[in-house]
């Protein structure tokens, strides 16, 4: 591997980070990712002051242009529009739990949304990515006080979208594993007391599948609609415990077809909030990587 080409590599992982969360799409942040490198391929790394902010700039400004085409095409968009699931197999490095915090979960991902995309770069680079507003300057193209006054903003937009709890991983572990257990079974007065009063159903079916056009609220709502899956497909609906975007979420079969991702927001007591990707084309990935998983765990 040539040095250009080691840089690049060791610096994939930034730069995939920031398209993934600037698009809520894996396939659409790979394109941002693959074109930076084509940039990169016609650059002379020599006359760069910095390798690292150049890669970033570009990988920056690609994905501000593509996600202003994706907003029109969003407009159109058949229900809520969900980001695409990160589902893990592995468990989590100490870098993926510092990398992945709260502020950029999938519920968060989801919030996102309500920024302008020039606004979400610059949000996602410092207070994510930590990068320091000559950075943020260099990828946006403005001034730094620019910059801090888009940040800014951006900050107080979000201010009251945050989590409101920090729930131990373990806790919010626990409390999946009795509501997967309660909806695979049909247990409606467990469903009901695992889930808030105030608990709110968020899904995208992107037009392909059924899907509520509007969040779903309340908790006895939500289990009654789970307890009606499990008599509409009696002993076929099962629920199983996964890291969604760095946090514990939930797959759910029916007739062992994977229907939906659930990323799940709790307090650690009550489930608060449900975002459930039914999309077939955002699972389309998840399919594919359990099948190489499973493929490979049958020959090992």
């Amino acid at each position: 591997m040539d040095p250009d080409t080691g840089t690049f590599e060791r610096l994939r992982p930034r730069l995939q980070g920031i398209a993934y969360r600037m698009l809520g799409a894996r396939a659409e942040a790979e394109e941002v990712v693959q074109d930076t490198w084509l940039r990169w391929r016609e650059a002379d790394p020599a006359q760069l002051d910095s390798a690292e902010a150049w890669l970033v700039s570009v990988a920056t400004r690609l994905a501000i242009d593509r996600l202003r085409r994706a907003r029109v095409e969003r407009e159109h968009y058949i229900g809520i529009w969900l980001p695409e699931p990160l589902v893990e197999d592995s468990p989590p490095t100490p870098h993926d739990l510092v990398e992945r915090a709260d502020a950029v979960s999938y519920a968060f991902l989801a919030v996102l949304e309500r920024l302008t995309p020039e606004a979400r770069a610059a949000w996602l680079l410092r207070e994510v990515f930590e990068a320091d507003y000559a950075e943020v300057a260099q990828a946006l193209g403005r001034s730094e006080a620019a910059c801090r006054q888009i940040v800014h903003r951006a900050k107080a937009q979000l201010r009251d979208a945050r989590p409101r709890h920090r729930v131990p991983p373990a806790a919010q572990q626990r409390l999946l594993r009795s509501f997967a257990q309660a909806a695979s079974q049909g247990d409606f007065a467990a469903l009901k007391a695992l889930l808030a009063e105030e608990a709110q159903l968020v899904g995208d079916g992107g037009g392909k599948v059924p899907s509520f056009g509007v969040p779903l609220h309340g908790g006895t709502r939500i289990a009654q609609l789970f307890l009606a899956a499990c008599l509409r497909h009696r002993g076929a609906v099962h629920l199983e415990l996964t890291r969604v975007n760095g946090q514990w979420g939930l797959l759910r079969f029916i007739d062992g077809v994977l229907e939906s991702v659930l990323a799940v927001e709790t307090d650690g007591h009550r489930i608060l909030r449900i975002h459930a990707q039914r999309n077939p084309d955002k699972l389309a990935h998840v399919i594919a990587q359990r099948a190489v998983t499973n493929a490979g765990a049958g020959t090992s």
